[in-house]
């Protein structure tokens, strides 16, 4: 894994950059595994727009990757460590011993060859393992971890990221997640050992626009140079500030760092210590 920069030879070309890709073994995915994903461009089912700034994009084909991972006690072989367009980290096939197959997140350093089990109890700490928080030992670092448990894996699946665990308290498992927020999980939640392929995704620029529209998302317009009838901060002439005590949004709420979450909800009591913010 690495990224590679082109030569300057144009205003986007002098500042972008892709991934290498070298730590692919695979080009085309696994036809049974894939289906097709239709763009929504950001419209609910009454063709109304609910996500701004979304259309079109890059066609591509979404890959169904196993986050129970509830093969239990079944050894699996990787086959390959493959590409997905949908998320930023790698995935890979696993061919289990009944011959089934499935794929998962790839963490760093997994490799063709390498054998992947799950299982409810204690089993060798290896890259991509998978078993309960309660027989994983203290500070080891995982990654696709299940918030309730049996739902799948919903934390840590982002490329790079990786959640470390602190202790085992009772029922409960005190978890850093990639925020640095310490968090109550349940000690039966499953959870993969490693940490998520692909760390460089952070570091590509996409250089252009363009890109940016392969991706599907469309420009973004400041709110003060907008008109009156079309945003809060809009109006004025010339380069104006937007004459409000605070920021708003295009629907007239606060913006620009307020916490949205409410204090009523229920897994409010399980955050231990909340994450901390650059200055």
């Amino acid at each position: 894994m690495g990224i590679k920069q082109y030569k300057p030879t144009s205003p986007g070309r002098r500042i972008s950059s892709v991934n290498t890709f070298e730590d692919l073994t695979k080009v085309q995915p696994l036809r049974s595994l894939m289906r097709i994903q239709k763009p929504s461009s950001g419209r609910n089912f009454q063709g109304k727009i609910t996500v701004r700034h979304k259309s079109g994009g890059a066609k591509k084909y979404y890959r169904i990757i196993d986050f129970k991972q509830n093969k239990f006690d079944i050894p699996a072989r990787v086959a390959t460590i493959e590409y997905n367009p949908n998320v930023s980290a790698r995935i890979a096939l696993l061919y289990y011993q009944d011959g089934e197959k499935r794929y998962i997140i790839a963490p760093v350093g997994l490799k063709t060859g390498d054998t992947v089990l799950s299982s409810k109890k204690r089993i060798d700490i290896s890259l991509g393992n998978r078993m309960p928080l309660e027989v994983i030992p203290q500070g080891t670092l995982l990654y696709n971890v299940e918030l309730v448990p049996g739902k799948g894996g919903e934390i840590a699946r982002s490329a790079g990221s990786g959640a470390k665990l602190m202790a085992i308290d009772g029922d409960f498992a005190h978890l850093q997640m990639p925020s640095s927020e310490v968090r109550k999980i349940s000690k039966n939640c499953l959870a993969s050992i490693g940490q998520v392929s692909n760390p460089d995704a952070m570091h590509v620029r996409l250089g252009k626009a363009g890109r940016m529209r392969h991706l599907g998302v469309r420009p973004r317009v400041r709110g003060k140079v907008m008109n009156p009838v079309d945003h809060p901060h809009g109006g004025g002439e010339g380069n104006n500030p937007i004459g409000l005590k605070y920021p708003k949004t295009l629907w007239g709420k606060h913006a620009s760092g307020v916490k949205t979450r409410k204090k009523s909800r229920r897994s409010e009591k399980n955050i231990i210590s909340r994450r901390f913010k650059n200055k």
